[in-house]
């Protein structure tokens, strides 16, 4: 997340009015305060597919169903669509007077029909960090999934996106989750040159064997680090990343789980398989995908 000229470039949160949209918002504000450009409130109506079967139904008439009755349905869907976009249009209005209201200046909502990942992508050009909410669902096992729309925006975005979690607490200190790779040291490079970390404490975290090269690629990822003004410590834990980076995080005064785009290594999954979902779905902090 280097700093780039472009005035246009802001902070798009994703918003819906859940339970964490009050974090999504605060999270949202600490960036665009930290990156020092403007911050959009997004939120986005489904097309409401329940209007088509309104005037599918019409040939069900001559079976009973009354021509009134149909109307009614069709006003409604109309009346529950208005409705939608009020409730999406109050939201907005009460986000951006929150934020300004926090000191930010230039704050703006906006609303959409479609979805969130067509609306992402759509904005994308504008947007230099995308944030969103850790969404979660559940099966009839009771277990808890990563909502869908979460993981395909972080799977489509070619921008940074932070998922937050529930509760806001402004980030003191971040681990990167660094594995060796070419892509890995990429990574390294865009933590340097981001003005959204600097000044926060660094923790470069690998998970995996305690081997000499191993040790001297983090020392000279530490050196790269505090060569560009961080307060760095390293650290390697042994285990898998889905389990070892959760427990590493719970145990440790952490406020950021930063990732990259990995390539070909051996824990691509991180960022694209189901790593990363139950990364997002389990780290108790927020966490930053870098691309």
């Amino acid at each position: 997340m280097s700093h780039r000229g472009d005035k246009m470039n802001k902070v798009i949160a994703c918003v819906d009015g859940a339970a964490c949209t009050m974090a999504v918002s605060d999270y949202a504000a600490w960036a665009a305060r930290r990156l020092e450009i403007p911050l959009e409130f997004l939120h986005v109506l489904d097309r409401h597919p329940e209007r088509a079967p309104v005037a599918d139904l019409s040939g069900s008439i001559g079976l009973g169903a009354q021509e009134s009755l149909l109307e009614e349905l069709g006003a409604l869907d109309e009346k529950r669509s208005i409705l939608a976009q009020r409730h999406g249009r109050e939201l907005l209005d009460g986000l951006v007077l929150r934020a300004r209201n926090a000191g930010l200046a230039q704050v703006e909502g906006r609303q959409r029909h479609g979805s969130l990942v067509e609306a992402t992508g759509d904005l994308e050009p504008q947007a230099r960090l995308f944030v969103l909410g850790q969404h979660h669902r559940g099966d009839n096992t009771g277990m808890l999934h990563l909502d869908h729309n979460v993981e395909r925006v972080v799977r489509a975005a070619k921008r940074p996106v932070l998922v937050a979690t529930a509760a806001y607490a402004a980030p003191q200190r971040f681990v990167v989750a660094f594995d060796g790779s070419a892509a890995g040291r990429r990574m390294i490079s865009e933590v340097a040159r981001s003005p959204l970390l600097r000044g926060l404490h660094c923790t470069v975290l690998t998970v995996g064997d305690e081997t000499p090269s191993a040790l001297a690629e983090l020392d000279g990822v530490r050196d790269q680090l505090v060569g560009a003004g961080f307060e760095v410590s390293t650290s390697m834990i042994a285990g898998e990343p889905e389990a070892a980076l959760p427990a590493y995080l719970a145990a440790h005064p952490i406020g950021l789980l930063v990732m990259g785009a990995y390539g070909h290594s051996r824990v691509r999954h991180l960022i694209v398989g189901s790593i990363t979902t139950t990364l997002l779905r389990t780290s108790p902090v927020p966490v930053l995908v870098l691309r």
